[in-house]
């Protein structure tokens, strides 16, 4: 089994940055299909990024909230998965989440992956 930690959530003022990391053991990362999710109090559980297709030559999406403000990438020589998100807003308040399958089916839903971290807070003031 593959474990997922993530870390990099804080405290943030409205227009700033804060850069996330997902830390993977037990597995290459790269063996997986890598995407952030996001999940606010007395709200669903939510897609915020995925990379999509293979290791090489994949491709990138994001939530409509998001995009043009936070980026997905990758480091195999860490075994990390990162999102750096900049311009944060306050409704982007919500614990972050980072998830691996191995289903190349894998979509936008939290219910296509398999594997979890424990969560990273996020809070973003006005």
């Amino acid at each position: 089994q593959v474990q997922l930690a993530e870390s990099g959530g804080g405290l943030a003022q409205a227009g700033g940055s804060l850069r996330l990391s997902c830390a993977g053991s037990g597995q290459r990362i790269s063996n997986f299909y890598m995407g952030w999710f996001r999940q606010a109090p007395g709200k669903e559980r939510e897609f915020v990024a995925r990379i999509t297709g293979s290791w090489d030559g994949g491709s990138t999406e994001y939530a409509e909230s998001v995009k043009g403000r936070f980026t997905i990438s990758r480091v195999a020589a860490k075994n990390t998965l990162y999102l750096q998100m900049n311009s944060l807003q306050p409704e982007d308040t919500a614990v972050y989440y980072c998830a691996a399958t191995r289903s190349a089916f894998a979509t936008t839903a939290a219910t296509t992956y398999a594997y979890w971290g424990q969560g990273t807070q996020v809070t973003v003031s006005s």
